[in-house]
């Protein structure tokens, strides 16, 4: 009889056990999201402790270019992106017939032009060729820096986020425009000394262990509209878990974060949160 109660007991304890675990991973949501190497999926990392206690199990999938992250976000590969910003974004919605928003902003970084010949754009003699990446939502932000500069001034009624090398009125020193190349490469192309100038990327450019303030000739002012996004698919931004993410990338602590870690290479869309 006892060996009899003993068993029933035992059985109940499992039980017990069986549905307390199944509580407890029910509570728990899993979220994936694709992210560049650097800074994003570092910025994943620092907010995964805090996520954690959220109950978001927050999984981050690496991505080395710009094509794949947006076609896995839209085949629901993914829960969200975060590698882009919005000209990006729209620009590859129109392209691909996409209906991808932004969940919201997080930081910036801001594009250079690096040379090893040059110590600054004023210095660049007439026909220099300047090596940009085929990532056509970026020719914006290299125009503006060479409008800024005075070497270019553009077309009237120019819309700048969505502006060529088709839309330079006057080109002062004739400069030529190599447009051909693959983001990720350009630090290499910098490193061969290739090109008169190179136009690279924050994150790449942190990646190949340049820093942006000091390395660049000339560097993206902080105004700029490409901060980077969260990217999710349309009626996901206002997910329960989406919401827990973004709220902790734009709090207080992580914005203040980046700005320490990344010394101005990185720029935080809210230094003081949001």
């Amino acid at each position: 009889m006892k060996k009899k109660w003993m068993v029933g007991l035992t059985s109940i304890v499992a039980v017990s056990l069986l549905l307390v675990g199944c509580g407890k991973s029910s509570k728990e949501t899993t979220l994936t999201v694709g992210a560049s190497n650097i800074p994003h999926a570092q910025i994943l990392k620092h907010v995964q402790p805090e996520l954690k206690k959220e109950g978001i199990n927050l999984k981050i999938k690496v991505f080395q270019d710009y094509v794949l992250p947006n076609k896995d976000l839209a085949s629901k590969g993914l829960d969200a992106n975060y590698f882009q910003h919005m000209p990006f974004l729209d620009n590859w919605n129109k392209k691909n017939n996409g209906t991808l928003v932004s969940a919201g902003k997080v930081h910036l970084e801001p594009i250079g032009i690096y040379s090893k010949k040059y110590k600054s754009l004023s210095a660049l003699p007439n026909g220099a060729t300047v090596l940009v990446s085929n990532n056509v939502a970026d020719y914006g932000r290299v125009l503006t820096i060479l409008r800024d500069a005075g070497l270019i001034t553009l077309k009237s009624g120019t819309n700048i986020t969505t502006a060529t090398f088709a839309d330079i009125k006057d080109n002062k020193k004739n400069l030529k425009f190599k447009t051909d190349l693959e983001p990720k490469l350009m630090p290499q192309f910098y490193d061969k000394n290739e090109g008169d100038v190179v136009v690279i990327n924050a994150n790449y450019a942190v990646q190949a262990g340049l820093d942006p303030r000091k390395d660049s000739i000339a560097l993206e002012k902080n105004s700029s509209p490409y901060v980077n996004i969260v990217a999710v698919r349309k009626g996901d931004k206002n997910k329960p878990a989406i919401k827990k993410l973004m709220k902790a990338l734009q709090s207080k602590q992580t914005q203040q974060w980046i700005s320490k870690k990344y010394k101005g290479a990185v720029i935080p869309a809210y230094p003081n949160g949001k």
